[in-house]
C-alpha cells in the first residue's frame, strides 16, 4: 500500500485502539482519549476519524454480540492492523527524530 497521510487526531484514535486491544469500541475509544487527552470528541467526530482509519487500512472493525444490556444491539470492535502499526511506527520515528534535532538550549520563559 502506498503511504497515506495520518492526521493528529487519527493517529491518536490509531493508538487508542491499538492500546485496548480487544477492548476498542466507540465508547471505549472515547473514553480513553478523554482520559488520556484532556479532549472530548464527539461521537460523530470519533466515528468519522475510525471510518477514515478503515477506509485506509490502518484499522479493521467487526460486530460482537447482540446484549441484552444495549436492548439487543450490536457493539463494533476495532482493531489496529499491520499497516496501521507500520504507520504508527513510522510517525514515531519521524516524531523523534524532529525532536532530537532541537538545540539543547532551555526554551524556558
Amino acid at each position: 500500500m502506498k503511504h497515506t497521510q495520518l492526521g493528529e487526531f487519527e493517529e491518536l484514535v490509531l493508538l487508542i485502539v491499538g492500546s485496548l486491544d480487544q477492548n476498542a469500541y466507540s465508547i471505549s475509544i472515547k473514553n480513553e482519549l478523554k482520559e488520556k487527552t484532556k479532549r472530548n470528541p464527539s461521537i460523530g467526530a470519533l466515528h468519522s476519524a475510525l471510518n477514515r482509519l478503515e477506509k485506509k487500512g490502518f484499522i479493521s472493525s467487526h460486530e460482537g454480540g447482540a446484549t441484552t444490556e444495549r436492548g439487543g444491539r450490536r457493539k463494533r470492535f476495532y482493531e489496529i492492523t499491520p499497516y496501521g502499526r507500520k504507520v504508527l511506527d513510522q510517525s514515531f520515528e519521524l516524531r523523534s527524530s524532529l525532536y532530537h534535532t532541537l538545540p539543547k538550549t532551555s526554551y524556558a520563559g
